[in-house]
């Protein structure tokens, strides 16, 4: 345990965007700055001037906003050789950022000195000295990110030393040791870091990839070592396997091991600010991630959800709270009763004075979950069979019939149309609509009929469609689980339906997304 100081350094404006798949645009860019300020991430790296117009624009724009917390980083690389700094278009755009903060990459490691940049391992030493030296003579702040330093350590340990007493002498502010390909282990970077603690009096921080799975891991032995910065991304977003994840580090310092940090002010919004970058990032946000994901807290075995009436922390190690996140409780056939009177609660339903209804209720999902039903992406489902277990709620309308015609057209466009009957407190409604699939086809109808009785369906959304088969031997005969998410203004639901045949099990799901809605519309929620 710690007490000391960390400071954050957030590189996924550079970094983070190496991922396959993502591609930031400036608007982009400042919002997850934005995001980052508010999280009171300490140095927010904005990109590489010079190396593409983005970044340069970026560094423009970052200017004109008023950040509470976070300073804008510049990155970039030493000079080339036998080139003037002042001659050096790179170094001379780190410079026209006006970033007040600029970190240098340079080789570290013999080999890499050797064979990437083809000069001699004392050319190496000069470039790191005069480019150190040439930003801190025009008064900016100078880190060194010491790129391969730990293969560059173990191979030639006297080399990769020398290498940051050249940076050390010409004024560097901070070194930043890399394991740039990822791969040291814990152990090693422990007694590393406190060795280059002892010999460099310049304050340490690491950057650690993450492809032998172990960036986080690495980051928190280089803390107890001496380190006293850390850089990383959000959600661990980095090219190949990624970088050390901010988002576990962070609470990890904290929570775990005692450190304070600037981020710790804001603790509350940790996931609030992983979900907003992975949307904008336009990834899928990992529910399974520690302590920000939809599933951290996740409760699904009746033994657990029992102990968790009891004392949260027999089965969680911190509160969700704490990091801005919630305890879910799902049912299913792992589901004890603990489960159904928690999740009823939940809803604001108590079934503790029905005494058998809780078991009832038990072993209905315990069936349906036996016939391929699954309700842990479907609480809106789930809440439909509770309420009409105790009598709250009735369907809203009664379906009399449908029909669904599929076309192949001449342009060979798959076009469907939907012919739909329902009744509506003894009226009934005969209506069609068109699709380019049978199952948005019979969705346009459905609504099409509803609105007359009902218009807010207008304002619900359909956000997710999934179909999974259950039983791939069953080939075409296979029963699907269709799952179903809607969405209306801020409130989102999942619903689910089961057959072996996909517009029916799709209906189901439409079904009870929409008969949800119109519940919770009902009661004024």
């Amino acid at each position: 345990m710690g007490s000391k100081r960390i400071t954050l350094y957030d590189t996924t404006l550079r970094d983070g965007a190496q991922t396959v798949g993502i591609s930031f645009s400036i608007h982009d860019k400042l919002r997850i700055a934005g995001a980052l300020d508010r999280l009171n991430i300490d140095y927010i790296e904005g990109g590489w001037p010079g190396s593409n117009p983005k970044d340069d624009q970026f560094f423009v724009e970052i200017r004109k906003s008023k950040l509470h917390h976070a300073k804008i980083v510049a990155f970039g690389s030493t000079k080339r050789k036998n080139i003037s700094c002042k001659n050096d278009k790179l170094l001379q755009a780190l410079i026209a950022s006006k970033a007040k903060i600029i970190t240098i990459v340079a080789k570290t490691w013999d080999f890499h000195v050797v064979h990437a940049l083809n000069i001699s391992l004392e050319d190496n030493l000069r470039l790191i000295y005069d480019t150190v030296a040439y930003l801190k003579d025009r008064g900016l702040t100078v880190f060194l990110d010491a790129e391969h330093f730990f293969d560059g350590f173990i191979a030639k340990e006297d080399y990769s030393l020398k290498a940051l007493l050249k940076a050390l002498d010409a004024g560097v502010d901070m070194i930043v040791l890399c394991d740039t390909n990822g791969g040291t282990m814990p152990g090693a970077v422990q007694r590393i870091v406190e060795n280059t603690v002892r010999e460099i009096p310049v304050p340490i921080g690491v950057h650690f990839h993450n492809d032998a799975g172990v960036a986080v891991a690495n980051s928190l032995a280089a803390v107890q070592a001496g380190a006293v910065s850390v850089q990383g991304t959000v959600n661990g977003y980095g090219e190949r396997c990624g970088n050390t994840n901010l988002m576990t580090l962070i609470p990890n310092l904290v929570l775990k091991l005692g450190y304070r940090c600037s981020a710790q002010q804001s603790l509350v919004h940790l996931t609030k600010v992983s979900r907003l970058i992975s949307e904008t990032a336009n990834m899928a946000h990992d529910e399974r991630a520690p302590y920000v994901g939809d599933n951290t807290f996740a409760h699904k075995g009746g033994i657990h959800v029992s102990g968790l009436q009891k004392d949260t922390r027999t089965y969680e190690h911190v509160k969700p709270e704490q990091v801005g996140n919630r305890r879910k409780v799902l049912v299913s056939e792992l589901s004890g009763k603990s489960n159904i009177l928690f999740k009823a609660k939940e809803m604001g339903i108590e079934l503790k004075n029905r005494v058998t209804l809780p078991a009832e209720l038990l072993q209905k999902i315990k069936h349906l979950e036996d016939q391929g039903f699954q309700f842990e992406a479907a609480e809106g489902s789930f809440e439909l069979l509770i309420r009409e277990a105790t009598g709250e709620y009735h369907p809203f309308f009664k379906l009399k019939g449908f029909r669904v015609i599929s076309e192949m057209t001449g342009s060979k466009k798959l076009m469907c149309e939907a012919t739909i009957k329902v009744e509506v407190n003894g009226r009934e409604k005969h209506t069609a609509a068109n699709g380019y699939g049978p199952v948005e086809a019979l969705d346009n109808a459905l609504r099409k009929a509803l609105e007359t009785f009902y218009p807010d369906i207008k304002e619900i959304q359909l956000s997710d469609y999934k179909v999974r088969v259950l039983n791939e031997k069953g080939g075409t005969g296979a029963a699907v689980r269709v799952l179903v998410d809607q969405k209306r203004n801020t409130e989102h639901w999942g619903t689910v339906g089961v057959s072996t045949d996909i517009i029916e099990a799709s209906w189901q799901a439409l079904v009870d997304g929409i008969e949800y809605m119109l519940f919770k519309k009902k009661k004024g929620k």
